[in-house]
């Protein structure tokens, strides 16, 4: 069973023989893998073409299972719920929904809005953009399931918590006025045919290809140069496990950036393998997914000053627990 599931991983997820068909090409017409020239213009290749081609299949996948839980729908649904079981829906839908933040916000918005416990929203809005189906795939082909699994895991945990938090501190008057004095307009759900639904998956793959790509091809290619240009013994110093300030440092740095969990995937595939810290990696990924500056400006005309720092606070804290811990307990998953 192990040795199925590693072919599965190694061969299907990972397109290990990709790699080495594009080593042999290039070897061929006089570009060695083993010159950094060479390997990065195999690294580039060859994580592009896997990304895109596995991009393409699970939003595909994902889109149609989407295409029954339009926003209504989701909103009654969310509606049916209370306490910490609406958080964890909350949390669970935002893994069935847009890959980046900027695009989770007007849902979020909506959601608020309608009506929604305001804990319930932003446990969807932090889940949505660090988790969704697609990573737990990518993730996979990457670094093993254990440690693919493991990052759901706790980014559902911090979406859960950091909504609980959120509803317990009753910071429902922070909310923007133009969200609250919205009107909310009852949508009948369209029932969708087969070809309509699939019509429709197609539609969401070629949309989110043309937004992702710039940002899958810019972390591809600054995951080549850290994999065949930056010393081994500089990354390892900076952000191993063994600096106390690299979790801190790698959310700080991952802040400010704008990029979806499919862009940040290449530069942290080349950061362990350099000898980064897994914590301090999980922690790179979160931050630019979840607390990217474009997102957060979008977020601040939704809600007010004191929310937006609270819900930074909880997410930014959430995140470098979680860096912290499994820094110290990488060994269990690597």
């Amino acid at each position: 069973m192990n040795s199925i599931w590693l072919f599965i991983q190694d061969q299907i997820l990972g397109m290990h023989w990709l790699n080495a068909w594009i080593g042999q090409v290039l070897n061929a017409i006089g570009l060695p893998i083993e010159d950094k020239a060479g390997g990065m213009l195999q690294f580039f290749i060859y994580d592009t073409i896997k990304i895109f081609i596995l991009l393409g299949v699970l939003i595909f996948i994902i889109s149609y299972v989407q295409s029954y839980f339009p926003p209504e729908r989701s909103r009654k649904i969310l509606g049916r719920f209370h306490g910490i079981g609406a958080n964890l829906l909350g949390a669970l839908l935002g893994t069935v929904t847009p890959f980046c933040s900027c695009s989770s916000i007007p849902l979020f918005m909506g959601f608020t809005s309608a009506g929604l416990p305001l804990g319930v929203t932003f446990s969807f809005l932090i889940s949505s953009p660090m988790v969704d189906l697609g990573s737990l795939v990518l993730l996979m082909s990457i670094f093993g399931y254990k440690i693919a699994v493991a990052y759901v895991v706790v980014g559902l945990v911090i979406a859960v918590l950091g909504g609980t938090l959120i509803e317990k501190m009753k910071m429902e008057d922070q909310v923007a006025d133009f969200i609250k004095q919205a009107k909310n307009v009852e949508i009948d759900s369209v029932s969708l045919t087969v070809k309509e639904r699939c019509e429709f998956a197609k539609k969401q793959v070629v949309e989110t290809v043309k937004k992702v790509a710039v940002y899958i091809l810019v972390g591809v290619g600054i995951g080549a140069v850290i994999h065949n240009l930056i010393p081994e013994h500089w990354v390892q110093s900076l952000l191993g496990g063994h600096n106390v300030f690299a979790v801190p440092l790698a959310t700080l740095v991952g802040t400010p950036m704008y990029a979806d969990i499919f862009g940040t995937i290449p530069v942290a595939e080349s950061l362990l393998i350099k000898g980064a810290g897994l914590g301090t990696i999980l922690a790179f990924m979160m931050a630019v997914t979840t607390l990217s500056l474009p997102s957060m400006i979008m977020l601040s005309k939704a809600v007010k000053r004191k929310l937006m720092v609270t819900f930074i606070v909880i997410v930014v804290t959430g995140i470098v627990i979680v860096g912290y811990l499994f820094n110290i307990f990488s060994f269990l998953l690597i």
